[in-house]
Protein backbone atom coordinates (compact mmCIF):
# COMPACT_ATOMS: atom_id res chain seq x y z
CA UNK A 1 0.00 0.00 0.00
CA UNK A 2 1.36 3.73 -1.06
CA UNK A 3 3.04 5.61 1.70
CA UNK A 4 1.15 3.80 4.69
CA UNK A 5 3.26 5.76 6.71
CA UNK A 6 1.13 8.71 5.84
CA UNK A 7 -2.13 7.78 6.47
CA UNK A 8 -4.51 7.48 9.48
CA UNK A 9 -6.08 4.12 10.30
CA UNK A 10 -9.21 4.83 8.82
CA UNK A 11 -7.55 5.66 5.43
CA UNK A 12 -5.88 2.53 5.11
CA UNK A 13 -8.88 1.08 5.80
CA UNK A 14 -10.24 2.29 2.98
CA UNK A 15 -7.72 1.97 0.71
CA UNK A 16 -7.49 -1.63 1.88
CA UNK A 17 -11.04 -1.69 0.71
CA UNK A 18 -11.04 -0.11 -1.86
CA UNK A 19 -8.23 -2.80 -3.30
CA UNK A 20 -10.56 -5.58 -2.04
CA UNK A 21 -13.38 -4.26 -4.12
CA UNK A 22 -11.49 -3.32 -7.18
CA UNK A 23 -9.33 -6.61 -7.43
CA UNK A 24 -5.89 -6.28 -9.52
CA UNK A 25 -5.27 -8.78 -12.01
CA UNK A 26 -8.53 -9.85 -12.05
CA UNK A 27 -10.07 -10.30 -15.62
CA UNK A 28 -14.11 -11.08 -15.11
CA UNK A 29 -15.94 -13.25 -17.25
CA UNK A 30 -18.84 -10.63 -17.81
CA UNK A 31 -20.14 -7.33 -16.44
CA UNK A 32 -22.55 -8.96 -14.79
CA UNK A 33 -19.69 -11.24 -13.03
CA UNK A 34 -17.89 -7.82 -12.36
CA UNK A 35 -21.26 -6.26 -10.72
CA UNK A 36 -21.79 -9.32 -8.22
CA UNK A 37 -18.14 -9.29 -7.10
CA UNK A 38 -18.33 -5.62 -6.14
CA UNK A 39 -22.05 -6.06 -4.68
CA UNK A 40 -20.97 -8.54 -2.02
CA UNK A 41 -17.80 -7.15 -1.26
CA UNK A 42 -19.93 -4.33 -0.47
CA UNK A 43 -22.72 -5.92 1.38
CA UNK A 44 -20.10 -7.12 3.99
CA UNK A 45 -18.50 -3.88 3.82
CA UNK A 46 -22.38 -2.66 4.96
CA UNK A 47 -22.91 -5.42 7.82
CA UNK A 48 -18.91 -4.69 8.91
CA UNK A 49 -19.87 -1.48 9.08
CA UNK A 50 -23.11 -1.89 10.58
CA UNK A 51 -25.09 -1.01 8.42
CA UNK A 52 -28.21 -2.81 6.54
CA UNK A 53 -26.88 -4.43 3.23
CA UNK A 54 -28.79 -5.25 0.10
CA UNK A 55 -28.64 -8.90 1.10
CA UNK A 56 -27.15 -10.64 4.24
CA UNK A 57 -24.14 -12.45 3.58
CA UNK A 58 -24.16 -16.14 3.16
CA UNK A 59 -20.89 -17.82 3.65
CA UNK A 60 -21.20 -21.30 5.81
CA UNK A 61 -17.61 -22.92 6.70
CA UNK A 62 -17.01 -25.13 3.95
CA UNK A 63 -14.04 -26.75 5.32
CA UNK A 64 -13.35 -30.31 3.99
CA UNK A 65 -16.96 -30.54 2.46
CA UNK A 66 -16.30 -29.32 -1.07
CA UNK A 67 -14.21 -32.99 -1.39
CA UNK A 68 -16.81 -35.05 0.54
CA UNK A 69 -19.42 -33.57 -1.99
CA UNK A 70 -16.70 -34.14 -5.08
CA UNK A 71 -16.89 -37.80 -3.83
CA UNK A 72 -12.76 -37.78 -3.35
CA UNK A 73 -11.01 -38.58 -0.37
CA UNK A 74 -9.37 -35.46 1.87
CA UNK A 75 -5.98 -37.70 1.24
CA UNK A 76 -6.62 -37.18 -2.73
CA UNK A 77 -7.34 -32.95 -1.76
CA UNK A 78 -3.95 -32.83 0.17
CA UNK A 79 -1.85 -34.40 -2.78
CA UNK A 80 -4.07 -34.30 -5.72
CA UNK A 81 -3.69 -30.21 -7.08
CA UNK A 82 -6.07 -30.80 -10.19
CA UNK A 83 -8.90 -33.37 -8.16
CA UNK A 84 -8.49 -30.37 -5.21
CA UNK A 85 -9.29 -27.35 -8.07
CA UNK A 86 -11.96 -29.25 -9.69
CA UNK A 87 -13.72 -29.90 -5.99
CA UNK A 88 -13.24 -26.44 -5.17
CA UNK A 89 -14.61 -25.43 -8.33
CA UNK A 90 -17.86 -27.92 -8.00
CA UNK A 91 -18.77 -26.62 -4.72
CA UNK A 92 -18.76 -23.04 -5.17
CA UNK A 93 -20.55 -23.82 -8.88
CA UNK A 94 -23.13 -25.63 -7.17
CA UNK A 95 -24.04 -24.02 -3.80
CA UNK A 96 -23.13 -20.24 -4.64
CA UNK A 97 -22.15 -19.02 -1.37
CA UNK A 98 -21.34 -15.21 -1.19
CA UNK A 99 -17.62 -16.13 -0.65
CA UNK A 100 -15.31 -18.02 -1.69
CA UNK A 101 -13.35 -20.57 0.63
CA UNK A 102 -9.88 -20.74 1.11
CA UNK A 103 -7.96 -23.77 -0.20
CA UNK A 104 -4.81 -22.96 1.49
CA UNK A 105 -5.54 -25.65 4.31
CA UNK A 106 -5.27 -28.81 1.25
CA UNK A 107 -2.44 -29.37 -1.17
CA UNK A 108 0.08 -28.94 1.41
CA UNK A 109 0.78 -32.90 1.10
CA UNK A 110 4.06 -33.19 -0.51
CA UNK A 111 5.33 -29.88 1.70
CA UNK A 112 4.65 -31.76 5.00
CA UNK A 113 6.05 -35.11 4.25
CA UNK A 114 9.35 -33.46 2.71
CA UNK A 115 9.96 -31.72 5.66
CA UNK A 116 8.46 -34.68 7.76
CA UNK A 117 6.47 -32.34 9.62
CA UNK A 118 5.55 -33.37 12.94
CA UNK A 119 3.18 -30.90 14.80
CA UNK A 120 -0.39 -32.16 12.89
CA UNK A 121 -1.26 -35.46 11.47
CA UNK A 122 -2.75 -34.97 8.44
CA UNK A 123 -5.37 -37.15 5.93
CA UNK A 124 -3.24 -40.03 4.80
CA UNK A 125 -0.24 -39.13 7.01
CA UNK A 126 -1.11 -40.68 10.63
CA UNK A 127 -4.97 -40.52 10.08
CA UNK A 128 -7.28 -42.16 7.57
CA UNK A 129 -7.66 -40.95 4.24
CA UNK A 130 -10.98 -39.27 4.90
CA UNK A 131 -10.61 -37.55 8.40
CA UNK A 132 -9.43 -34.07 8.64
CA UNK A 133 -6.32 -32.75 10.12
CA UNK A 134 -5.07 -33.57 13.50
CA UNK A 135 -3.16 -31.55 16.25
CA UNK A 136 -0.63 -33.97 17.98
CA UNK A 137 -0.25 -32.10 21.14
CA UNK A 138 3.32 -32.39 22.91
CA UNK A 139 5.60 -29.63 24.62
CA UNK A 140 7.46 -28.69 21.48
CA UNK A 141 8.92 -25.99 23.91
CA UNK A 142 9.47 -27.32 27.17
CA UNK A 143 8.76 -25.16 30.90
CA UNK A 144 12.52 -23.88 31.26
CA UNK A 145 12.99 -22.07 27.86
CA UNK A 146 10.57 -18.93 28.37
CA UNK A 147 13.78 -17.46 29.00
CA UNK A 148 15.32 -18.23 25.35
CA UNK A 149 12.14 -17.57 23.78
CA UNK A 150 12.40 -14.00 25.65
CA UNK A 151 15.40 -13.06 24.88
CA UNK A 152 15.62 -14.22 20.95
CA UNK A 153 12.36 -15.80 19.58
CA UNK A 154 13.76 -15.97 15.90
CA UNK A 155 16.50 -17.87 17.28
CA UNK A 156 14.33 -20.09 19.69
CA UNK A 157 12.19 -20.78 17.04
CA UNK A 158 15.47 -21.55 14.62
CA UNK A 159 17.30 -23.40 16.85
CA UNK A 160 15.04 -25.25 19.28
CA UNK A 161 11.48 -25.27 18.28
CA UNK A 162 11.43 -25.65 13.82
CA UNK A 163 13.69 -29.16 14.87
CA UNK A 164 11.10 -30.50 17.58
CA UNK A 165 8.14 -29.98 14.91
CA UNK A 166 9.77 -31.04 11.34
CA UNK A 167 11.95 -34.07 11.38
CA UNK A 168 14.17 -32.24 8.24
CA UNK A 169 15.04 -29.58 10.01
CA UNK A 170 17.08 -31.53 13.43
CA UNK A 171 20.94 -30.54 12.17
CA UNK A 172 19.86 -26.32 12.62
CA UNK A 173 19.82 -27.63 16.57
CA UNK A 174 24.06 -27.35 14.84
CA UNK A 175 23.75 -24.21 14.43
CA UNK A 176 24.88 -21.20 16.40
CA UNK A 177 22.98 -17.69 16.95
CA UNK A 178 22.97 -15.69 14.01
CA UNK A 179 24.03 -12.85 16.33
CA UNK A 180 27.01 -14.32 17.01
CA UNK A 181 28.33 -13.67 13.70
CA UNK A 182 30.64 -10.29 14.02
CA UNK A 183 33.91 -10.66 13.35
CA UNK A 184 36.46 -13.11 10.79
CA UNK A 185 36.23 -15.86 12.63
CA UNK A 186 32.63 -16.19 13.06
CA UNK A 187 32.01 -16.44 9.76
CA UNK A 188 33.76 -19.67 9.18
CA UNK A 189 32.14 -20.66 12.27
CA UNK A 190 28.70 -20.10 11.21
CA UNK A 191 29.17 -21.77 7.70
CA UNK A 192 30.85 -24.99 9.06
CA UNK A 193 27.04 -26.84 10.03
CA UNK A 194 26.64 -26.35 6.29
CA UNK A 195 29.69 -28.79 5.76
CA UNK A 196 28.17 -31.37 7.85
CA UNK A 197 26.23 -34.23 5.63
CA UNK A 198 22.82 -34.17 7.54
CA UNK A 199 23.27 -30.39 7.03
CA UNK A 200 23.41 -30.52 3.61
CA UNK A 201 20.48 -33.28 3.28
CA UNK A 202 18.21 -30.93 5.10
CA UNK A 203 19.21 -28.37 2.42
CA UNK A 204 18.21 -30.65 -0.74
CA UNK A 205 15.00 -31.24 1.42
CA UNK A 206 14.09 -27.81 1.75
CA UNK A 207 14.92 -27.14 -1.63
CA UNK A 208 12.60 -29.74 -3.02
CA UNK A 209 9.90 -28.54 0.10
CA UNK A 210 10.34 -24.75 -1.58
CA UNK A 211 9.38 -26.75 -4.93
CA UNK A 212 6.08 -28.33 -3.58
CA UNK A 213 5.23 -24.94 -2.08
CA UNK A 214 5.21 -23.22 -5.18
CA UNK A 215 3.33 -25.55 -7.03
CA UNK A 216 0.94 -25.51 -3.78
CA UNK A 217 0.66 -21.19 -3.64
CA UNK A 218 -0.03 -21.37 -7.38
CA UNK A 219 -2.92 -23.90 -6.95
CA UNK A 220 -4.37 -22.23 -4.50
CA UNK A 221 -4.43 -18.95 -6.07
CA UNK A 222 -5.90 -19.89 -9.19
CA UNK A 223 -8.45 -21.53 -7.45
CA UNK A 224 -9.31 -17.47 -5.95
CA UNK A 225 -8.78 -16.38 -8.72
CA UNK A 226 -10.86 -19.00 -11.09
CA UNK A 227 -13.63 -17.93 -7.95
CA UNK A 228 -13.88 -14.08 -8.62
CA UNK A 229 -13.27 -13.65 -12.06
CA UNK A 230 -15.75 -16.67 -13.12
CA UNK A 231 -18.39 -16.61 -10.25
CA UNK A 232 -17.92 -13.25 -8.96
CA UNK A 233 -17.01 -14.84 -5.59
CA UNK A 234 -14.69 -12.55 -3.21
CA UNK A 235 -12.39 -14.18 -0.96
CA UNK A 236 -13.30 -13.77 2.65
CA UNK A 237 -10.56 -14.40 4.78
CA UNK A 238 -7.26 -12.71 3.52
CA UNK A 239 -4.86 -13.08 6.29
CA UNK A 240 -4.02 -15.34 9.19
CA UNK A 241 -2.64 -14.70 13.00
CA UNK A 242 -3.47 -15.38 16.45
CA UNK A 243 -4.02 -14.70 20.18
CA UNK A 244 -0.54 -13.90 22.00
CA UNK A 245 -1.74 -16.60 24.97
CA UNK A 246 -2.81 -19.15 22.34
CA UNK A 247 0.38 -18.98 20.07
CA UNK A 248 2.33 -19.95 23.22
CA UNK A 249 -0.49 -22.85 24.55
CA UNK A 250 -1.56 -24.55 21.66
CA UNK A 251 1.72 -25.43 19.67
CA UNK A 252 4.35 -24.31 21.74
CA UNK A 253 3.62 -25.50 25.65
CA UNK A 254 0.41 -27.28 25.05
CA UNK A 255 -2.97 -27.16 26.57
CA UNK A 256 -1.36 -29.34 30.18
CA UNK A 257 2.40 -27.42 29.71
CA UNK A 258 0.68 -23.90 29.51
CA UNK A 259 -1.86 -24.45 32.14
CA UNK A 260 0.52 -25.51 34.88
CA UNK A 261 2.35 -22.84 33.55
CA UNK A 262 -0.45 -20.38 34.78
CA UNK A 263 0.55 -21.41 38.37
CA UNK A 264 3.98 -22.49 38.58
CA UNK A 265 5.48 -19.72 36.51
CA UNK A 266 2.69 -16.73 35.58
CA UNK A 267 4.80 -14.13 35.12
CA UNK A 268 7.15 -16.02 32.47
CA UNK A 269 3.76 -16.67 30.72
CA UNK A 270 2.91 -13.18 30.83
CA UNK A 271 5.91 -11.77 29.82
CA UNK A 272 5.90 -14.36 26.56
CA UNK A 273 2.35 -13.09 25.74
CA UNK A 274 3.37 -9.66 25.43
CA UNK A 275 6.96 -10.56 23.23
CA UNK A 276 4.23 -12.04 20.96
CA UNK A 277 1.91 -9.34 20.70
CA UNK A 278 4.00 -7.32 18.06
CA UNK A 279 4.91 -10.54 16.32
CA UNK A 280 1.14 -11.45 15.81
CA UNK A 281 0.04 -8.22 14.17
CA UNK A 282 2.90 -8.04 12.08
CA UNK A 283 2.28 -11.35 10.83
CA UNK A 284 -1.51 -10.30 10.83
CA UNK A 285 -0.93 -6.90 8.55
CA UNK A 286 1.95 -8.94 5.92
CA UNK A 287 -0.59 -12.15 5.39
CA UNK A 288 -3.47 -9.01 4.51
CA UNK A 289 -0.90 -6.85 2.38
CA UNK A 290 -0.04 -10.04 -0.19
CA UNK A 291 -3.86 -11.16 -0.33
CA UNK A 292 -5.52 -7.60 -1.15
CA UNK A 293 -8.45 -9.01 1.49
CA UNK A 294 -8.24 -7.05 4.47
CA UNK A 295 -9.70 -9.87 6.93
CA UNK A 296 -7.56 -11.45 9.12
CA UNK A 297 -8.82 -14.66 10.77
CA UNK A 298 -7.79 -14.85 14.31
CA UNK A 299 -9.40 -18.56 15.64
CA UNK A 300 -9.51 -18.15 19.65
CA UNK A 301 -8.90 -21.57 21.49
CA UNK A 302 -8.17 -21.38 25.08
CA UNK A 303 -9.93 -18.48 25.70
CA UNK A 304 -13.13 -20.28 26.13
CA UNK A 305 -15.22 -20.81 29.04
CA UNK A 306 -14.32 -24.74 28.83
CA UNK A 307 -10.80 -23.65 29.27
CA UNK A 308 -9.71 -21.30 31.67
CA UNK A 309 -11.40 -18.92 34.84
CA UNK A 310 -12.77 -15.84 34.06
CA UNK A 311 -10.51 -14.53 36.02
CA UNK A 312 -7.62 -15.78 34.25
CA UNK A 313 -8.93 -15.28 30.99
CA UNK A 314 -8.73 -11.32 32.15
CA UNK A 315 -5.45 -11.82 33.14
CA UNK A 316 -3.53 -13.88 30.71
CA UNK A 317 -5.66 -14.02 27.07
CA UNK A 318 -7.61 -11.00 27.09
CA UNK A 319 -5.40 -8.21 27.48
CA UNK A 320 -2.83 -9.20 24.99
CA UNK A 321 -5.60 -10.64 22.47
CA UNK A 322 -6.93 -7.03 22.92
CA UNK A 323 -3.88 -5.56 22.05
CA UNK A 324 -3.50 -7.27 18.41
CA UNK A 325 -6.75 -6.12 17.73
CA UNK A 326 -5.84 -2.92 18.37
CA UNK A 327 -2.69 -3.26 16.95
CA UNK A 328 -4.36 -4.45 13.32
CA UNK A 329 -7.03 -1.98 13.55
CA UNK A 330 -4.32 0.76 13.67
CA UNK A 331 -3.02 -0.63 10.33
CA UNK A 332 -6.33 -0.65 8.50
CA UNK A 333 -6.76 -4.32 8.76
CA UNK A 334 -10.34 -5.85 10.06
CA UNK A 335 -9.65 -8.58 12.66
CA UNK A 336 -12.34 -11.58 12.14
CA UNK A 337 -12.06 -13.48 15.42
CA UNK A 338 -13.28 -16.92 15.37
CA UNK A 339 -14.83 -17.58 18.54
CA UNK A 340 -14.43 -21.48 19.31
CA UNK A 341 -16.15 -23.42 21.98
CA UNK A 342 -18.40 -20.98 24.03
CA UNK A 343 -18.11 -17.03 25.53
CA UNK A 344 -21.48 -16.76 27.24
CA UNK A 345 -19.27 -16.19 30.55
CA UNK A 346 -17.54 -13.04 29.30
CA UNK A 347 -19.08 -11.41 26.45
CA UNK A 348 -18.99 -7.99 28.89
CA UNK A 349 -15.31 -8.37 28.56
CA UNK A 350 -14.85 -8.62 24.75
CA UNK A 351 -17.61 -6.24 24.21
CA UNK A 352 -14.27 -3.42 24.95
CA UNK A 353 -15.24 0.24 24.30
CA UNK A 354 -11.45 0.85 23.88
CA UNK A 355 -12.22 -0.84 20.39
CA UNK A 356 -13.48 1.73 18.38
CA UNK A 357 -17.55 0.24 16.83
CA UNK A 358 -17.65 -1.20 13.13
CA UNK A 359 -14.03 -2.17 13.13
CA UNK A 360 -14.31 -6.15 13.67
CA UNK A 361 -15.78 -9.14 12.79
CA UNK A 362 -16.90 -12.28 15.45
CA UNK A 363 -18.04 -15.21 14.11
CA UNK A 364 -19.08 -17.50 17.37
CA UNK A 365 -19.61 -21.28 17.74
CA UNK A 366 -20.97 -22.45 21.19
CA UNK A 367 -21.91 -18.68 22.27
CA UNK A 368 -25.72 -17.76 22.35
CA UNK A 369 -25.95 -15.85 19.90
CA UNK A 370 -29.13 -13.43 21.07
CA UNK A 371 -27.43 -12.83 23.97
CA UNK A 372 -24.21 -11.86 21.66
CA UNK A 373 -26.54 -9.28 20.00
CA UNK A 374 -27.74 -7.72 23.37
CA UNK A 375 -24.16 -6.89 24.01
CA UNK A 376 -22.93 -6.23 20.68
CA UNK A 377 -25.38 -4.45 18.66
CA UNK A 378 -24.15 -0.94 17.61
CA UNK A 379 -20.35 -2.23 18.13
CA UNK A 380 -19.19 -5.13 16.19
CA UNK A 381 -20.70 -7.43 13.25
CA UNK A 382 -21.53 -11.14 14.14
CA UNK A 383 -22.36 -13.87 12.99
CA UNK A 384 -22.24 -17.84 13.54
CA UNK A 385 -24.55 -20.32 15.39
CA UNK A 386 -26.04 -22.67 12.72
CA UNK A 387 -25.08 -25.78 14.28
CA UNK A 388 -22.67 -27.86 12.02
CA UNK A 389 -24.79 -30.67 13.85
CA UNK A 390 -28.13 -29.94 11.93
CA UNK A 391 -26.17 -29.81 8.65
CA UNK A 392 -25.88 -33.60 9.00
CA UNK A 393 -28.75 -34.75 11.28
CA UNK A 394 -31.57 -32.03 10.35
CA UNK A 395 -34.37 -31.97 7.68
CA UNK A 396 -34.16 -28.97 5.52
CA UNK A 397 -37.32 -27.57 7.03
CA UNK A 398 -35.71 -27.44 10.14
CA UNK A 399 -33.03 -26.10 8.96
CA UNK A 400 -35.04 -23.09 7.12
CA UNK A 401 -36.76 -22.68 10.43
CA UNK A 402 -33.20 -22.41 12.40
CA UNK A 403 -32.07 -19.89 9.75
CA UNK A 404 -35.48 -17.62 9.48
CA UNK A 405 -35.46 -17.22 13.23
CA UNK A 406 -32.28 -16.62 13.61
CA UNK A 407 -32.05 -13.82 10.66
CA UNK A 408 -35.18 -12.33 12.91
CA UNK A 409 -33.83 -11.87 16.39
CA UNK A 410 -29.82 -11.01 14.99
CA UNK A 411 -30.20 -9.95 11.24
CA UNK A 412 -33.32 -7.33 10.96
CA UNK A 413 -30.54 -4.06 11.47
CA UNK A 414 -27.85 -5.14 9.96
CA UNK A 415 -24.39 -6.50 11.42
CA UNK A 416 -24.77 -9.99 10.92
CA UNK A 417 -23.53 -12.43 8.59
CA UNK A 418 -24.88 -15.92 8.28
CA UNK A 419 -22.66 -18.85 8.70
CA UNK A 420 -21.82 -22.01 10.63
CA UNK A 421 -20.01 -22.19 14.11
CA UNK A 422 -17.91 -24.33 12.52
CA UNK A 423 -16.68 -26.04 9.52
CA UNK A 424 -19.22 -28.29 7.68
CA UNK A 425 -17.20 -31.34 7.04
CA UNK A 426 -19.64 -33.74 6.79
CA UNK A 427 -22.93 -32.10 5.84
CA UNK A 428 -25.63 -33.42 3.85
CA UNK A 429 -26.16 -31.56 0.24
CA UNK A 430 -29.83 -30.71 0.62
CA UNK A 431 -28.76 -29.31 3.77
CA UNK A 432 -26.74 -26.98 2.58
CA UNK A 433 -29.03 -25.76 -0.09
CA UNK A 434 -31.70 -25.37 2.74
CA UNK A 435 -29.39 -23.13 4.43
CA UNK A 436 -28.32 -20.47 1.39
CA UNK A 437 -31.80 -20.77 0.20
CA UNK A 438 -33.08 -19.74 3.53
CA UNK A 439 -30.12 -17.36 3.94
CA UNK A 440 -31.49 -15.94 -0.02
CA UNK A 441 -35.10 -16.24 1.10
CA UNK A 442 -34.95 -14.49 4.55
CA UNK A 443 -32.21 -12.07 4.32
CA UNK A 444 -32.82 -9.84 1.45
CA UNK A 445 -33.38 -6.25 2.39
CA UNK A 446 -33.88 -4.48 -0.91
Amino acid sequence: MPQQQTLTPEQKRQERLRRWQQPAGVQFASDEVAAGYRQRVQNLIDVLELRRPQWIPVCPMSGCYPFVYAGITLQDAMYDHARLSAAMLRYHTDFQPDFGASSMLFGLGGVLETLDYKLYHWPGHGIPANRPYQCVEDEYMKADEYDHLLNDPSDFFMRCFLPRIFGALEPFRAMAPLTDILEIPSAGLFAMPFGLPAMQQTLRRLLAAGDAAMAWIQTSSAISGRLAATLGLPTLVGGFTKAPFDCIGDTMRGTRGIMLDLYRQPRQVLAAVERFVPLAIEAGVRSANASGCPLVMLPLHKGADAFMSRRNFEKFYWPTLKAVVLGLIEQGVIPYLFVEGSYNQRLDLIRDPEIPAGKTFWVFDRTDLREVKKHFTGWACIGGNVPVSMLVASTPDEIRTHVRDLLRDCGGDGGYVLTTGAPIDDARAENVHALIAAGREFGVHG
